[in-house]
């Protein structure tokens, strides 16, 4: 492989800059004034170096639904906004909830080779939370699934939930799931509360999540296994994971996505149905919970939750559009203006959220890591000082919904290095 030497770069925002050189994928050197004749070089003057993003929760849509997403195009968003592995959520058509589909997604992703993407297999057939899925068979296949979820859908008979977890033990997996008590939830368009009831839009209670939450601690307590909670939403969600991290024998992580850390309630005033999304947008009250909750621990990690919608899901009116947002290549902005501007993340915080953690809870060995010699070049170059206008029709994703339309954000990714190879930033290379 050939070599590839970063110029100029500041690992986590720290010290002077430095030099990065890389060989056969593993970074070898790092050092002032390297040298860089005869091999490529990549100008990364003023930007900040991460460990490569890693996101526990995507949506690519394929198989089924490629008007909407392909594994290439979501690829494509998903290195240019710094991330080097992305799971790809079992709500493709048809499910993921066997080995079959899962190679099929994990081989798509190998041979697309913009990012590593590990697919998630369904916890139950077809998702309708009736039967397990073959979890066994997906764990043994070449995608050596890790990692199981209902994601759209909440896996509501606590008998299954707790058979899941039991399979978990053995299989070295996580469970992940989208709490949300249906009962609680039937009809539901909004956060319960006073901006919803004026809407005259049906209300979605936190407790149909803080329910789901405290009962899947409890059942993962007994039967051993590793819970992840999907996209938490609610200040009383947090309370719970507090409580359950406090007692010994929980494994329970969980995910906070970008949109929930800074969005609110208040954009539905507007009807614009690319701002629904399950769960929904909460209170500010909620978002200060979150980050809070996101700073200390309590939540673990960053998940984009990337849902893009073909036009005719989302441009519609309310009661008829999906719920989802676009996420990949806006994350790392929200990141840094409600996280690392607040005061309540450094550039090391930042890595720890969206890269160190999200590879630990699901087993990546070599994602992750930190910038040391010896180490996987799996790299994200984020220019600090960028302010760049969102245009939706302007991204990657073969979809446009995005909350942030005609928004100016703060930080960008400008590259994106994969095992040694630049996959995002291709125009910084000289030689």
């Amino acid at each position: 492989m050939t070599a590839l030497l970063i110029k100029g770069v500041r690992p986590y925002g720290e010290g002077d800059p430095v030099d990065m050189l890389v060989r056969d994928g593993v970074l070898s050197e790092i050092g002032p004034n390297l040298a860089a004749d005869g091999m490529r070089m990549l100008d990364a003057a003023g930007l900040v170096a991460l460990p490569g993003f890693v996101d526990l929760h995507t949506h690519l849509r394929e198989p089924g639904r490629e008007d909407a997403e392909t594994i290439e195009s979501g690829s494509r968003a998903a290195a240019l906004g710094g991330y080097t592995a992305v799971f790809a959520m079992a709500n493709t058509d048809p499910v993921t909830d066997n080995a079959v589909i899962a190679e099929h997604v994990w081989r798509r992703g190998q041979a697309i080779g913009l990012v590593d993407v590990h697919p998630v297999g369904a916890v139950t057939v077809g998702l309708d939370g009736a039967k397990l899925a073959e979890l066994g068979t997906m764990a043994a296949s070449a995608a050596a699934v890790r990692m199981f979820s209902d994601d759209g859908y909440c896996v509501d008979d606590p008998l299954i939930m707790r058979r899941a977890l039991e399979y978990s033990v053995a299989l070295d997996a996580v469970i992940a799931q989208h709490a949300e008590e249906p009962r609680l939830t039937a009809g539901a368009q909004a956060h319960e509360g006073e901006r919803a009831a004026r809407l005259g839009l049906a209300g979605w209670p936190p407790s149909a999540e803080e329910t789901i939450v405290a009962r899947d601690c409890l059942l993962a307590e007994h039967a051993g296994g590793r819970l992840h909670i999907c996209h938490v939403s609610s200040a009383g969600t947090v309370e719970v994971l507090r409580w359950a991290k406090d007692r010994r024998d929980v494994w329970v992580s969980a995910e906070v996505t970008p949109h929930h850390l800074l969005l609110t309630d208040e954009r539905l005033t507007s009807y614009d149905p690319v701002n629904k999304v399950n769960p929904p947008l909460r209170t500010a009250a909620d978002v200060k919970a979150l980050r809070s909750a996101l700073a200390d621990g309590a939540i673990d990690c960053v998940a984009t939750d990337h849902a893009p919608h073909a036009p005719q899901d989302k441009d519609c009116e309310w009661s008829q559009a999906k719920p989802g947002m676009l996420g990949l290549q806006t994350a790392l902005s929200i990141v840094v203006e409600t996280m690392q501007v607040a005061g309540l993340l450094d550039w090391r915080g930042v890595a720890r959220v969206m890269s160190e953690r999200p590879a630990e809870i699901a087993g990546l060995a070599d994602h992750g890591r930190p910038l040391e010699v010896g180490e996987p070049a799996n790299l994200a170059l984020v220019d600090p000082d960028a302010r760049w206008t969102v245009r939706g029709e302007q991204l990657a994703s073969v979809a446009g919904n995005t909350p942030y339309d005609g928004m100016e954000l703060m930080a960008r990714v400008v590259g994106t290095v994969l095992r040694g190879r630049v996959t995002a930033g291709q125009e910084r290379i000289a030689g």
